[in-house]
């Protein structure tokens, strides 16, 4: 998989003519080791939903061409993909519950490895997140409490059904669809995955006091709440190991009508009860170095931290990310993982090096509308500077 379908002439969206001359370092593009992957800088490129897998899930090869296009990140966190039926989200998301979602994810990442990558694959179950018109099941949740505002399907947004309340059993059963996820994962030709605890999905749902009213030993105190997490996070270690699991938390994050009062609380007390395992990694989403809760969790956490920056969403930043990536690596993350800066420039780590402009986000429907435009028809620069003089 090569990337000259995007090495086309510079067009409108560039902020302007680049200039190719190196550029001053950054910690950014310093080497770094998750494990035992060498990985040639510290940009990871966040996982984003782009909607453009099969309605059943199995990924289509224009998302090889997507991926390996940004190849250069020193680790891709491949898209929310579901361990089960009943965990889909959204119309044409990805799974990996099936032989044909592991041979579909098997075509990127044979086309990441080929470009020189890395890549973890992220496994998500929507909980509340979903509905009937898109998984032709009624979603479950730790508490029949429904999502509020609307959800997108197949047919437009729709008013989100109720949920039905997981059994115990169910709840265990869960967690053994993770681990079986994580195996096909591997088996895909992913290096390791993500467990999705944010965002106000199913994992996040049983944290948060406003989406688990349960009475059972899944719910109530804060070790009740975090009782799921740590099961699911331990159940994929005992599956593929702990050097190829990462876990992705969120605290405070109010998306999707998530309502945490004991965050505070809440986030210590999961990571203590997971400080034993070694994970390859902890990911925090909107990381914010002046926060005194990522303080705390940096000092705490004894592995390697991955803190995803609060950029704009209506634009990506002139610098592509870098202050405030190089902020976060001064207050103590390893590696920096960005989404919209990715999304626009598949060269993302090239531009950042030369300091280069950047590509803007054209327009944020063509994210998840499928097809290559606004996916894979984003232009690279050349990564080589021009020829000096001739002598």
């Amino acid at each position: 998989m090569t990337n000259t379908a995007v090495r086309t002439a510079a067009p409108a969206h560039v902020d302007a003519t680049p200039d190719l001359a190196p550029h001053s370092t950054s910690p950014l593009l310093e080497p770094a080791h998750l494990g035992s992957l060498h990985l040639p800088n510290r940009l990871v490129m966040a996982p984003m939903t782009r909607n453009r897998a099969r309605s059943d899930g199995v990924p289509q090869p224009i998302m090889a061409t997507y991926y390996a296009q940004r190849a250069t990140a020193g680790l891709i966190i491949a898209e929310a993909s579901t361990p089960n039926a009943v965990g889909q989200t959204y119309p044409d998301v990805t799974a990996i519950h099936s032989p044909a979602h592991v041979e579909g994810w098997r075509q990127v990442t044979d086309a990441v490895h080929a470009a020189g990558g890395r890549m973890f694959l992220q496994i998500q179950h929507g909980g509340r997140v979903g509905h009937p018109d898109t998984s032709g099941l009624t979603p479950v949740a730790p508490s029949p409490i429904a999502l509020p505002g609307t959800i997108f399907t197949p047919h437009g947004h729709r008013t989100p059904v109720v949920p039905r309340e997981l059994t115990t059993e169910e709840v265990r059963a869960t967690v053994a669809d993770f681990a079986s996820a994580a195996r096909n994962a591997l088996a895909a030709g992913f290096a390791g995955v993500e467990v999705h605890a944010a965002n106000g999905y199913l994992l996040h749902q049983f944290l948060a006091g406003g989406t688990n009213r349960r009475t059972d030993a899944y719910g109530g105190s804060v070790a009740g709440r975090i009782r799921f997490v740590v099961e699911v996070v331990r159940a994929v270690v005992a599956a593929v190991g702990a050097e190829r699991t990462g876990l992705r938390i969120s605290p405070g994050l109010t998306v999707n009508g998530i309502e945490e009062d004991d965050t505070e609380e809440l986030y210590p007390a999961l990571l203590a009860a997971l400080a034993d395992v070694d994970l390859a990694y902890l990911h925090v989403v909107f990381a914010d170095p002046d926060q005194p809760l990522f303080q705390r969790i940096r000092r705490s956490w004894p592995g390697t931290l991955i803190a995803n920056p609060v950029l704009p969403r209506d634009h990506v930043p002139a610098d592509g990310g870098r202050h405030e990536g190089e902020r976060l690596l001064a207050a103590g993350a390893d590696l920096v993982a960005l989404g919209r800066p990715f999304l626009a420039n598949p060269d993302l780590v090239a531009r950042l090096r030369l300091g280069a402009p950047v590509n803007q986000v054209r327009d944020a429907y063509l994210m998840y509308v499928g097809g290559e435009t606004g996916y894979t028809d984003y232009p690279a620069l050349t990564d080589a500077p021009p020829a000096g003089p001739a002598s």
